[in-house]
């Protein structure tokens, strides 16, 4: 089987994003898009939001730190099913504007979620 780390898509009219077929299984249970550390985005399976990201972000109820992580990846946040037997996802527009993608967007693997930007 072959890993897929990295691919380029265009989103479609309907801001679509095309999962590839090899990357499907990842995200049957569920995407969780939500803004990245910078000008870019984050996709994470449902499954590594619910038992690596949720987990990390409860924290000391005082902490600055733990609240401004909080603040960001739930700002926005978006919870999705894949939308159809072609294995989209939609980006909804506040997030695009976020990560000043347009159409052209490439997507890499950062461990156990994808980050996606702006293709050059």
């Amino acid at each position: 089987m072959t890993s897929v780390d990295y691919f380029e898509r265009k989103l479609d009219e309907k801001r679509r994003l095309t999962i590839p077929a090899e990357l499907r299984a990842e995200f049957a249970g569920g995407v969780v898009i939500t803004r990245g550390f910078s000008n870019y985005l984050h996709v994470y399976p449902a499954s590594v939001w619910d038992n690596d990201v949720e987990p990390a972000l409860k924290g000391d109820i005082l902490d600055e730190k733990t609240a401004d992580l909080n603040v960001q990846f739930r700002m926005g946040k978006v919870v999705q099913a894949l939308d159809d037997k072609q294995g989209r996802i939609v980006i909804e527009q506040h997030l695009l504007d976020y990560a000043g993608i347009d159409k052209n967007v490439s997507c890499v693997r950062a461990g156990k979620y994808w980050r996606l930007m702006k293709a050059n």
